[in-house]
């Protein structure tokens, strides 16, 4: 238990200064990453991808409080927003982890290589949209709010790549759509959790120390490592070509999503 223990602090080590330092979720990190320590411990295959989802969302509850709370005494979270939007957030991802639990592993493995194909290309090409309309009323809001979290708990993540290009879209500045998302990934994740564990609860093949599809040796380790290593990320932004990383990340991230494709074909 002590080797598995230290497999996912070195995990939530190496996601911590990456987040850090290119300003990425978590989640992006931990999923791939948590796929193949799953492989490493030779878990049931059936059950890997939602175990990665599942302890993905779990970890993101206590990176984005840190997060949101440093964006909040910067005045940089809109509440407003938040308001308007946690409703669907929150049935969304509820429904995102029901509708995962209900798909196979290949699919979900599908589906995240589209997704970080759409994230790479992003990183590469530095594009953010145009503000062009302010945001939407109550009803929009639930929709939206809706979409970004199904696809968030089909990926694992906190919605900020999704989220953050919306706002700033709707004409939020681009450092309040940041501080403003990160609040949004909260409830992602308290929502997805919930949604991970009951859906996975006394499903057969998963490891010991499972809760659902919450792997707790995995969240304990990814969780104690990402939260020290992560100032040390952000320390290294203010000193390294930040917008080259980014470029060799998303090059990184191609390559990951290609394997996993090559893999599943």
């Amino acid at each position: 238990m002590i080797s598995v223990f230290l497999l996912y602090t070195a995990v939530g080590a190496i996601a911590g200064v990456l987040a850090g330092l290119l300003g990425i979720g978590g989640g992006l990190v931990i999923v791939p990453m948590m796929i193949f320590c799953l492989s490493l411990q030779e878990i049931n295959h059936d059950v890997i991808m939602h175990l990665a989802l599942g302890t993905s969302m779990a970890s993101i509850i206590f990176t984005s409080v840190s997060s949101f709370r440093a964006h909040h005494k910067r005045g940089a979270v809109h509440w407003n927003v938040v308001r308007r939007i946690v409703l669907g957030i929150i049935t969304g991802t509820l429904m995102g982890s029901y509708l995962a639990s209900r798909l196979s592993t290949n699919f979900l493995k599908g589906f995240f290589v589209v997704f970080i194909y759409y994230v790479a290309i992003q990183l590469m090409t530095g594009r953010k949209p145009k503000p062009g309309r302010e945001l939407p009323g109550r009803g929009g809001m639930f929709g939206v709010g809706n979409v970004i979290g199904i696809v968030s708990s089909l990926v694992g993540i906190g919605g900020g790549t999704l989220s953050v290009p919306f706002m700033i879209w709707c004409n939020l500045p681009v450092h309040h759509a940041i501080g403003t998302s990160a609040a949004i990934g909260f409830p992602i994740a308290i929502s997805g959790t919930i949604g991970y564990i009951i859906n996975g609860w006394g499903i057969p093949n998963l490891p010991a120390y499972s809760f659902g599809y919450l792997y707790g040796p995995a969240v304990i380790g990814i969780v104690c490592a990402s939260v020290l290593t992560a100032p040390l990320g952000v320390r290294l932004a203010h000193s390294l070509p930040v917008d080259k990383l980014k470029r060799i990340f998303s090059i990184l991230l191609l390559v990951l999503g290609t394997r996993m494709l090559i893999g599943l074909l």
